[in-house]
Formats: C-alpha cells, sequence, structure tokens
C-alpha cells in the first residue's frame, strides 16, 4: 500500500493516538499543518479508499488498519528498490560513509541491530 505524503499526516496522528473522529483528526492536523476541515476529511476518505483506515459510527470515527511498522517497511523497501538497486547493504554503506552525519549512539544501535541479526 503506497500511501502519499498527506495520508500519513493522517495516519501519524492515529499511531500517535489511537482512534480518533475526522473532527478530532482535523484539528489536530489544522494546528500542526494549517489544514482546514475539507482537506482532511478528503485525505481521511482516501485513506479509506485504500483500506488504510476504517470509519465507524458514531462521530465518523476512524481507526487504523495498517501499522506504522509496516508502512515503515515497505517504504524502506521501496527506497532500496528505487535508489539502491534493490541492495540493503548499499542503503548501509551510503549511511555509513557518512559517519559524520551519524551520532555515536546512531552507529552504536546500527552495531546492535546488526549484531542481533547473526
Amino acid at each position: 500500500m503506497k500511501l502519499f505524503d498527506s495520508e500519513l499526516k493522517v495516519m501519524d496522528v492515529l499511531w500517535r493516538g489511537g482512534d480518533r473522529t475526522a473532527k478530532e483528526i482535523s484539528d489536530i492536523l489544522k494546528a500542526e499543518t494549517g489544514w482546514n476541515m475539507n482537506t482532511t476529511y478528503t485525505v481521511i476518505k482516501k485513506c479509506i479508499t485504500k483500506g488504510a483506515v476504517l470509519r465507524s459510527e458514531p462521530n465518523f470515527l476512524c481507526h487504523a488498519l495498517v501499522s506504522k511498522a509496516d508502512i515503515q517497511e515497505e517504504e524502506t523497501r521501496e527506497l532500496i528498490g528505487k535508489l539502491f538497486d534493490g541492495s540493503p547493504d548499499l542503503l548501509f554503506a551510503s549511511l555509513l560513509g557518512r559517519e559524520k552525519a551519524l551520532t555515536p549512539e546512531q552507529i552504536a544501535k546500527l552495531r546492535e541491530i546488526v549484531a542481533e541479526m547473526k
């Protein structure tokens, strides 16, 4: 499932706070992004059409049907496929080749992740 940036904003509200009404989502996104209610409702409807959100009553209650981890995994696969010839090691090489951009804590965390995979 491909979610666009606007749809990810709606999903992020649900992932952070659990089930919410469309009105609550609209209020949150108005404060965070300046969106009006019509924009938010349109994006929510797109998420429903894609099967990412379930709408129920009362009050147009929205429930995330996909987890953040699932979307992150799918987006990562797509990124690796598009920019790194389908090779995760090229992605890691790109990250590690720019060590100055990574903190020592981030480098340590990456080492832990690799060690756990062995």
